[in-house]
């Protein structure tokens, strides 16, 4: 019995569908202790969008450690913060006419959620918020309270209170999942807080994922969400964009909403913020919102910790012109064109996504689980995710090599050919 099994929680989760010990990584591959080489599809969901061990991010780290920079320094200045703000603000925030505060919290997601709630309660004076169906925001209270997943949400051991679920508007949809057809949600929303004698009262604010990537690669449909921020403008609520997982250049542009004639008020990000697989995560708030804030209200210890500045600097270096992007866009097509077959040629299969995360809908847990053990068992990373499980994931980094794509997308396309084959 390994120290793995005698010690570590049970709690465990993606160590039991990857059953080996990783050892070694580089860009779009992993070598286990065995020597064992797999093609990453997985990276680490949506971490590591730049590579494992990305060449340009661990020069910069051992330069900053081998000066003796500073690793920890809570909120305080320093000039790895200095050069990561002033990067992000000239290459992310100026081109877009964005004025948004940069906020830092503690290292994940579910991080930036929890601030986000607590300054739109503070903001607006409200309580309740708005979420949607199959969406996913992160494992602590408050984040979870806007997670829609029931096995999630058990665990608690508390009510998850102050939340009101609806079904969000995606672009497809299917016939036995109807509440990712959220097409009437925000008329009756409308409606509902119109209505003096509804007992419904407008929320702090509206939660949503652009891209629903753990609850399915659900695509949000773009007219629903320019409808759902004008609700927001309209009642006085804040419009909080969680893209956390579909952010940092995964659909082809930094965030997931580009082009899509959003202004959220509340952006939250993480995962391939900090480019290197250090965590990071950070909000970016309307001045206007973030007044609402006194200093030191809220804190962690971890906040913005400075080897994930000088990486998360680093890779903002790859949105400096459109060529990344431009690169992203070609692998995207290259998956879609390999992937999307599937969906015609068997019955109950559907194909969602954007960019370089899709989702591949296979109708029940248990054929996306044997696609994904057989997958890995022929030395591809991929997950599932959605409700039940049933769809298989594909978030490869952004930075994979052509070759190593196309033998990922070719074995899994094989191996989902025989499992949908087998079920027929």
């Amino acid at each position: 019995m390994s120290i793995f099994e005698q010690r570590e929680s049970e709690i465990r989760g993606y160590c039991r569908v990857y059953p080996v010990v990783f050892d070694k990584a580089s860009n779009a591959r992993q070598t286990d202790d065995q020597g064992n080489e797999y093609i990453d599809f997985f990276a680490g969901a949506g971490v590591l969008n730049f590579g494992h061990n990305n060449e340009r991010m661990k020069k910069a780290v051992i330069d900053y450690i081998s000066a003796d920079g500073v690793t920890h320094s809570l909120d305080m200045h320093s000039t790895a913060k200095r050069r990561f703000m002033e990067r992000f603000t000239k290459t992310i925030l100026e081109p877009r006419g964005m004025p948004h505060k940069m906020q830092f919290m503690g290292p994940t997601g579910t991080n930036s959620v929890e601030a986000a709630l607590k300054i739109a309660r503070r903001a607006t004076g409200r309580t309740d918020i708005v979420a949607f169906t199959h969406g996913f925001h992160g494992m602590t209270l408050g984040a979870l309270a806007c997670t829609a997943n029931q096995a999630f949400r058990g665990a608690a051991g508390v009510p998850l209170n102050h939340v009101s679920h609806y079904p969000f508007g995606a672009e497809k949809f299917t016939d036995d999942n109807p509440l990712s057809n959220g097409a009437g949600t925000i008329d009756e929303l409308r409606a509902l807080y119109r209505d003096g004698s509804s007992g419904v009262l407008p929320p702090a604010a509206f939660m949503v994922e652009t891209i629903q990537a753990e609850g399915g690669v659900n695509v949000a449909d773009k007219q629903w969400l320019q409808d759902l921020q004008a609700l927001a403008k309209e009642v006085g609520a804040l419009f909080i964009i969680d893209d956390i997982q579909a952010g940092c250049g995964r659909t082809g542009s930094y965030f997931s909403f580009d082009e899509l004639e959003l202004d959220p008020d509340v952006i939250c990000l993480a995962k391939g913020l900090g480019g290197w697989g250090t965590p990071m995560a950070m909000n970016l708030v309307k001045p206007d919102v973030d007044k609402h804030w006194s200093p030191g209200e809220h804190t962690g210890t971890f906040r913005g910790q400075n080897l994930s500045f000088v990486a998360g600097a680093e890779a903002l270096s790859y949105f400096e012109d459109d060529s990344f992007m431009q690169e992203v866009k070609t692998k995207a097509k290259t998956m879609l064109s390999a992937v999307a077959p599937l969906e015609q040629s068997f019955a109950g299969v559907q194909v969602r996504g954007k960019g370089m995360i899709l989702g591949v809908d296979v109708g029940t847990g248990e054929r996306a689980k044997a696609i994904v053990s057989a997958c890995f068992a022929d030395g591809l990373l991929v997950a599932a995710c959605g409700s039940g499980g049933r769809v298989v994931k594909l978030i490869p980094p952004l930075t994979i090599p052509d070759d190593d794509l196309q033998k990922g997308l070719e074995t899994f396309v094989a191996h989902t050919q025989k499992v949908m084959e087998a079920a027929a």
